[in-house]
């Protein structure tokens, strides 16, 4: 079989059989849709036998079969959770994020919201820490202050 040279912007290519007679061998560029895309350029998919592929053939499909995918993935709160802890020591925050790291893993909150979650559970820690800090400052200023009576009063004697 011999390659038959032809014209670059050809589209079917003739191909000699062994009787003597040519066939016609689609190209390439025979079997993509032949529509365009939003952006103007030629849609790169396979065609089917109207020429377009699925998706220009059946235009509302893309958005069902989108939507169907949608609903599939999505995340489903089945009941209503109970309502969050008071966050008012350490352990009662660590207590929150193991439970909502259990809630992710089960399926009951989307990783979003978790991840919307995590720096205000941070934020309370911290500010859990600060105040924790400051009342031990204040604990031990009020023994400092109480000691100088003390030792004034015993100084006095």
């Amino acid at each position: 079989m011999r390659h038959v040279s032809r014209p670059r912007n050809a589209t079917l290519l003739e191909v000699p059989e062994r009787m003597g007679r040519k066939s016609v061998i689609p190209s390439k560029r025979d079997t993509r849709c032949k529509a365009k895309t939003k952006a103007g350029k030629p849609c790169r998919a396979a065609a089917t036998r109207g020429g377009h592929c699925f998706f220009h053939a059946n235009p509302n499909k893309a958005s069902e079969l989108g939507r169907i995918g949608g609903r599939a993935r999505r995340y489903r709160v089945e009941e209503v959770g109970d309502p969050p802890p008071l966050l008012q020591n350490a352990t009662a925050v660590r207590d929150a994020v193991a439970r909502l790291i259990a809630d992710v893993y089960a399926g009951k909150m989307h990783p979003k919201t978790a991840a919307g979650l995590t720096p205000l559970m941070n934020l309370q820690l911290r500010a859990i820490e600060t105040a924790d800090l400051e009342q031990r400052v204040a604990d031990l200023e009020m023994k400092l202050t109480a000691n100088e009576v003390d030792r004034d009063r015993d100084k006095g004697l």
